[in-house]
């Protein structure tokens, strides 16, 4: 590979580093074939874009990137797999539920939302991390809950209101 390759390579490493908020390092070394082949179909499924990547090259476009990666950079050792998804959970969920198959992918690292974890022990961690528009369910459904409660105590009240008054209305 030539300079200039290597410099349009980082170029192009540095502009998707600066695209994407959730960043997932991992070890796919090992896979045969066809389990890498059954990998990339889960991520284009997931919505989970896979690249094989050079250490170095990964480094200097990290280097070059205007987010703070922290140790990640330290992580760049062996094979490196790049995975770029919208969910910051996605990977994660992916990786795991590969691992039920094979014992690879292995999480090197991941970037999410500013957020940085090291090591495969923090899979569940970012399994369990909920993406944006789950945060937005789980705030409309608590913004609602007081409403309708008020709203369904004075349908309730009103119609007990209206019995009483009919009842009295009846009396005379």
């Amino acid at each position: 590979m030539t300079r200039e390759e290597k410099l349009i390579v980082i170029e192009d490493l540095t502009a998707q580093l600066a695209e994407n908020s959730t960043i997932y390092l991992a070890d796919i070394s090992g896979l045969d074939a066809g389990t890498t082949s059954n990998l990339r179909r889960a991520c284009f499924k997931a919505n989970v874009k896979l690249s094989v990547v050079k250490n170095t090259l990964l480094a200097k476009a990290m280097e070059a990137s205007e987010k703070d990666f922290g140790e990640l950079p330290e992580v760049l050792k062996g094979n490196t797999s790049l995975m770029f998804a919208e969910a910051g959970n996605g990977p994660a969920k992916l990786i795991k539920t590969f691992r039920k198959k094979s014992d690879k992918p292995l999480l090197k690292g991941a970037f999410v939302e500013e957020a940085i974890f090291v090591g495969d022990d923090k899979l569940d961690t970012l399994v369990s991390i909920k993406s944006k528009e789950e945060m937005i369910g789980e705030i409309i459904g608590l913004l609602q809950s007081p409403a309708k409660n008020v709203i369904s105590g004075l349908k309730s009240g009103g119609g007990k209101l209206a019995g009483i008054l009919k009842t009295l209305s009846e009396k005379e």
